[in-house]
This record gives structure tokens, C-alpha cells and sequence, in this order.
């Protein structure tokens, strides 16, 4: 058994460890961003919230039903409400009632209010969507720079390397007597130049790095093994030639949630227009309860006895009396059960209420609502001519970095050509340690420009992709 526990947890650590080591893809870190996102799940939480709003407003159509119950001591003289009689003493009372309460006309309010929470609702909904295609676009372009980093750092390494062994080569020349001693201090320098321009591409790429885990919300302990797939990113020339900014701009319009959502709270700003409206109009309700109650005043007769008579009254002489029979009377407390059936009271009934004057808060909540719902159009509006200049602004972005792409293509193989030149000539000693450091540096800034270019392009169209509703692939 402790065998057993023990591989168990060895086996556990195992998949642990490789689940964290392994390298991410940009599918995998996209997925793990939107599920790990703290915002993105309160803007979750915020859309459930609407959610049950939308169903709570449906339920205000039904009728209420309420029941309750009053258990009362009363002290002093009082007439009890189920024997009509007077008490000087304390009694106790009961009571228990079922009341109902539906509103059959408002003007259609209700309906209206209905909608305009089913209207916020999908709005909220939109806008989560929207927050979670934002967050992947995020991620795409922390990715894309960690690549862009990356590569910077390797033109940076290869370059050392290449002051690394024209440094051993000049230090054997020097030693020979072919060059001069100032040749191996002129490469020094140049090496140690070259080693901080690496320390600085090292940090750029560790800086991007960070930043990516800083939206995968993974901690700073991971970051060791963290490491992303590099994929073998080609330009292509054509890839623009296929759209244009307003094929893009119609595409977004149909598939951005920001649109879809500003669309809905236009809706739900009319539907509440209408509500205002509508508490102009009578309202109609009706009414109904059912109750009972118990009283320690109700008694029942038990039994009576004839005790004698009473004069009652007399003639004027005195000569006739009139007698009455006086009975003693018996009684006991009328039971709990028979006063509940006994004491069972009903009642149905109908209100009508008209608004006359209300402080002009139903006029000012009217012209309210009119504001708001002109400014929710205008926010709409808005948003479209944003998104427009957006996609054209992103359009012609990426059209320049291509073109700045191919030209730094052909700068980097004419400058290529050049180092390659120089360092012949370098070799045999033709030319100083000042020409061959040039073409070096020539290299390797126009190296870096093409690698700029490059992912300044990718990022560029993955932007346009996103608003075409495409997948962010890479």
C-alpha cells in the first residue's frame, strides 16, 4: 500500500512537472488566458447577474401570493373583531390570511420592461464575448513579440559570434605581425559592444516573456519552464491583395460582439423609452385574499337553566308587571378548529389608478429615457466610424510593413553580400577593423529591420483577422 501511494505521487509530480516544462502553443495559451482571467470572469459574473434580471422581469407578469399569520395579546377594554363584544380583560387573538395581487393592464409596461432586460442581457452578453476576443488578441500579440524578441536575440547571438572569431583570427594575425596590435583592441571593443547589445536582446526577450505569462496569469515560480512553439512564420505577398478595408469593415460588422452588443443596448434604451411611456397610461389591477382567525372571547352554550323571573316592565298604575325568564347560562371556549372553519373570510377586487400629477417625475423620467436612447444611438454610431478607421488604419499599417518588409529583404542580401566581402578582404588584411566593424553593423541593423518588419506585418494581419472574425493562428 505505502508502495502504491508513493508511485501514485511520483506519477503525479511527473505529470506536473512535464504539463508545465512542455511548450506552449498560441491555441493553448489563448485558452488558458480566457479561463484564468480574473476581469473575464467578472464580466462573466456581470452577465449572470443580467440573466436572472431578464428572468425575474418575466416573472413580475404573474400573479404575487403572499400568506401570513398574527398571534395578538390585547389588554384593556377592546371589541374583539370575531364576537363583536366587549372585553375588559386580556384576549387573544389570532389571524391567517392568503393575499394575491395581479396587475392586468400598465400601459404595457411590463412587457416592455420585459424586453428591454432580455435587450441587456444579450448586450452583457456581447460584451463578455467581446472581452474574451480582446484578451485573445492580447495574447496573440505578446506572443508574436516574444517571437519577435527571440529572433532579435539570435541576430544578436550570431553576431557575437562572429566578433568572437574575428577576434581569434585577429589576435593570430596580430601575433604573426600581419595586422596591427590596434586591430585586436579595435575587435575587443567591438565584442564587448556586441555583448551588451545581447544583454539587451536578452532582456527584451525576457521582459516579453513576462509580459505573456502576465496575461496567462501564471505565477513567477513557472516562468523557468515557461516556454512557448515558435513556429516558421512566411510573408506572403498576396495576402492583402484579397481584401480591402471595406469588405473587412462589412465582415466586423456582422461578427464583432461590440457591435452586436451596442446594437442591443439601442434596443434595450427604446424598450425603456416605452416603459416611461407606458406609466402615463391607467393601471388596472385585481385583488384577492382569503383569511380566518381565532378569538379566546368565542365561547359556545353548553347548557342553560330557568333561575326565576325578572320584572321587566310595568304599567303606569302599577297594576300589570311584566316578567321575563332570567336563565343561567353555561358556556366553553369554542374550540380552535370550529373558529378556523367558522371565522373563514373572503374578498376579490378590483383597482383602477390614473397618474395625474406626480411631481413631473413621470414626465422627466419620459424625457430621460429619450436622452438616454438617443445617446445610445450616438454611442453606436460611434463605435461603427471607430471600427471603420480602426480596420483602414490597421489596412494600410499592414500595407507598409510588407513593403518595408521587401525592401529590408533586399537591404539585408545586398548587406550580406557586403560583410561577406568585407570579411574577405579583412582576412587577408585589405581593409581596418573600422570598414569590416561597418559592414558588420550594417548587417546586423538591417537584419533587425527585417525581423521588425516581418512581425510588425504578422501582427498587423492578425489584427485584420480578428476583425474578419478569423481564428488568431500563427
Amino acid at each position: 500500500m505505502k508502495n502504491s501511494i508513493t508511485c501514485f505521487i511520483f506519477l503525479g509530480l511527473s505529470h506536473m512537472l512535464s504539463s508545465q516544462s512542455r511548450a506552449w502553443d498560441l491555441q493553448h495559451c489563448i485558452d488558458y488566458a480566457q479561463k484564468n482571467n480574473i476581469s473575464l470572469k467578472q464580466s462573466e459574473l456581470n452577465t449572470f447577474i443580467n440573466k436572472n434580471n431578464a428572468n425575474q422581469s418575466k416573472a413580475t407578469i404573474l400573479p404575487t401570493l403572499n400568506a401570513g399569520a398574527q398571534h395578538t395579546y390585547n389588554f384593556g377594554r377592546t371589541i374583539d373583531r370575531y364576537t363583536n363584544t366587549f372585553a375588559n380583560t386580556q384576549v387573544l387573538s389570532q389571524n391567517f390570511f392568503i393575499s394575491s395581487n395581479v396587475v392586468l393592464w400598465s400601459g404595457l409596461a411590463q412587457y416592455n420592461n420585459i424586453k428591454a432586460n432580455e435587450y441587456n442581457y444579450l448586450s452583457s452578453s456581447e460584451n463578455y464575448l467581446q472581452q474574451k476576443n480582446d484578451l485573445s488578441l492580447n495574447v496573440a500579440t505578446a506572443y508574436i513579440n516574444v517571437i519577435f524578441t527571440d529572433e532579435l536575440l539570435g541576430i544578436s547571438k550570431a553576431q557575437l559570434n562572429i566578433s568572437q572569431l574575428q577576434l581569434e583570427r585577429t589576435e593570430k594575425l596580430a601575433d604573426a605581425g600581419t595586422v596591427a596590435k590596434s586591430s585586436v583592441y579595435d575587435i575587443k571593443a567591438q565584442l564587448a559592444n556586441d555583448q551588451v547589445n545581447l544583454t539587451n536582446a536578452d532582456n527584451n526577450y525576457q521582459i516579453a516573456l513576462l509580459n505573456l505569462t502576465q496575461l496567462l496569469n501564471i505565477d513567477l515560480d513557472s516562468l523557468q519552464t515557461f516556454s512557448i512553439i515558435k513556429p516558421d512564420i512566411e510573408v506572403l505577398n498576396y495576402e492583402l491583395a484579397s481584401v480591402s478595408v471595406q469588405n473587412i469593415y462589412e465582415e466586423a460588422l456582422k461578427n464583432q460582439h461590440s457591435i452586436k452588443g451596442a446594437t442591443y443596448g439601442l434596443l434595450a434604451a427604446e424598450r425603456n423609452l416605452n416603459v416611461a411611456k407606458g406609466k402615463v397610461s391607467p393601471t388596472i389591477s385585481a385583488t384577492g385574499s382569503l383569511g380566518t382567525g381565532t378569538s379566546g372571547l368565542d365561547k359556545n352554550i353548553v347548557s342553560t337553566s330557568l333561575n326565576g323571573f325578572d320584572p321587566v316592565a310595568a304599567t303606569k298604575d302599577g297594576s300589570v308587571i311584566v316578567y321575563q325568564p332570567h336563565y343561567d347560562v353555561i358556556t366553553a371556549k369554542k374550540p380552535f378548529a370550529d373558529q378556523f372553519k367558522d371565522n373563514v373570510n373572503k374578498s376579490i377586487g378590483f383597482t383602477l389608478s390614473v397618474p395625474l400629477y406626480n411631481g413631473l417625475s413621470t414626465y422627466t423620467g419620459i424625457q430621460n429615457a429619450k436622452i438616454n436612447a438617443l445617446n445610445a444611438k450616438y454611442s453606436q454610431d460611434l463605435l461603427e466610424q471607430n471600427l471603420y478607421k480602426t480596420i483602414a488604419q490597421a489596412y494600410v499599417n499592414a500595407k507598409a510593413s510588407l513593403n518595408k518588409y521587401n525592401s529590408s529583404k533586399a537591404a539585408v542580401e545586398a548587406a550580406q553580400q557586403s560583410f561577406n566581402y568585407s570579411e574577405q578582404k579583412f582576412n587577408v588584411g585589405t581593409i581596418g577593423t573600422f570598414d569590416f566593424n561597418t559592414a558588420k553593423t550594417r548587417l546586423q541593423t538591417s537584419q533587425s529591420n527585417l525581423v521588425q518588419a516581418k512581425y510588425d506585418y504578422v501582427f498587423r494581419l492578425k489584427i485584420l483577422d480578428y476583425y474578419q472574425g478569423k481564428p488568431l493562428t500563427l
